[in-house]
């Protein structure tokens, strides 16, 4: 990674603001459900203690829109962090208001406050300038170690990096290191199993795997689009009619590379959107009308599960069926467990396949679980990322 990182620069006694991605879901009662991108940003929040900063953290919390809404505080995060550190973290009232301000400018060395929910002021998603210099106003250096917002151009995330020395912390660091060399430098057989809803969420992605990959799995509601590009009745499955030149370019092109693409023989379908709804196994050329497919069946399993046996590099991004319900999870469960078996370099990409393997209990077999869904899937497309981009070059 050619971007500074805490380690880069001189921070002893320094003032120092962090953007993090506190963006954890939590119940109505406002308990904290998951707390894992808490606990990810532990490493760079300690490293700055440990260097006696004066540290000062910032993060959005759901999306408020510019709005002061209770519900959104971070006072959550606030609690969870001082018993995580074990040390008292200062809440500041405000974003960049008069209490804020003050806390700020009275900040002792080794000590560790947080500012409310960045997304109560209207100009963060607008990456007002004025707003920008107001967070720089807080701090002398700036480090940023929120990866899932790294494909946004905020106040909080970019903007602030034009008035400060910006760097990043560990975690976006490993971010970067993981599926950078994955992409880069794969050791192979490299492989990648996409999933989740939708090609057009994904066209970027497969279309960059395209030109890496020497194996390409997909599953998940978008294979019933190839289903149908190839001539099949997919029922009520999901399809996205639009979609139907893209899936055949997709498979032309993936002939022309010499990339094996692996889609379902088999599906499970569904009656109907429930938990408990009527379902059975069929071939994925004799899905009848009326019934909806909602994952993988056991004979793509199966094959899935043989081939992933010889990769020595796998990235997955989605879920490969309709996890939530556990009658549909056993594709998505099966495919976990069968990659925490290899040996390999295992790369999961944020968002739901990051909570599918969660649930599975089998997390710390994968190398690496990315904390950021949009941002990792912009990186695997290729994309530059603004937070990314903002950070100095070593």
């Amino acid at each position: 990674m050619n971007k500074k990182t805490v380690k880069d620069i001189d921070l002893a006694g320094k003032k120092v603001l962090v953007r993090c991605d506190f963006n954890v879901p939590y119940d109505e009662n406002r308990v904290i459900t998951d707390n894992r991108r808490i606990v990810a940003a532990l490493p760079t929040i300690e490293y700055l203690l440990e260097n006696n900063c004066k540290v000062i953290l910032c993060s959005h919390l759901g999306r408020p829109k510019g709005e002061v809404k209770p519900e959104f505080s971070m006072d959550i995060v606030a609690k969870e962090l001082s018993r995580l550190l074990d040390k008292e973290v200062i809440l500041a009232k405000d974003v960049v208001g008069p209490d804020a301000m003050i806390k700020a400018s009275n900040l002792k060395e080794g000590q560790i406050m947080l500012l409310e929910n960045v997304r109560f002021e209207p100009g963060e998603e607008k990456n007002d300038e004025e707003l920008s210099k107001k967070f720089a106003s807080l701090a002398e250096i700036f480090v940023n170690d929120a990866f899932g917002t790294a494909h946004r151009a905020h106040s909080s995330t970019t903007g602030v990096a034009s008035f400060l020395p910006a760097v990043s912390g560990f975690l976006i660091e490993k971010e970067l290191n993981f599926l950078g060399n994955a992409l880069e430098n794969p050791e192979r057989p490299f492989m990648a199993i996409l999933g989740g809803k939708k090609v057009s969420d994904k066209i970027g992605v497969i279309s960059s795997l395209l030109e890496k990959v020497d194996v390409l799995m997909i599953g998940g509601a978008m294979a019933y689009t190839f289903f149908k590009a190839m001539g099949y009745n997919v029922g009520n499955s999901i399809c996205e009619l639009d979609k139907l030149d893209l899936a055949k370019e997709i498979m032309t092109k993936a002939e022309l590379k010499g990339v094996k693409l692996m889609l379902p023989v088999d599906t499970k379908i569904g009656k109907e959107f429930d938990p408990n709804t009527e379902s059975k196994i069929v071939k994925y050329t004799e899905i009848p009308d009326d019934w909806e497919g909602f994952d993988i069946g056991p004979e793509t399993i199966k094959l899935y599960e043989e081939e992933l046996k010889n990769a020595k590099t796998v990235i997955w991004n989605g879920p490969l069926g309709l996890f939530e319900y556990e009658q549909f999870a056993i594709g998505t469960n099966s495919i976990a467990k069968a990659l925490a078996n290899i040996d390999a370099i295992k790369i999961i990409g944020g968002g739901d396949s990051a909570a599918a393997v969660e649930k599975t209990g089998l997390a710390e077999k994968f190398t690496h679980i990315s904390t950021g869904g949009g941002a990792s899937l912009e990186f695997l497309e290729g994309k530059k990322l603004p937070g990314i981009e903002a950070i100095q070059d070593k």
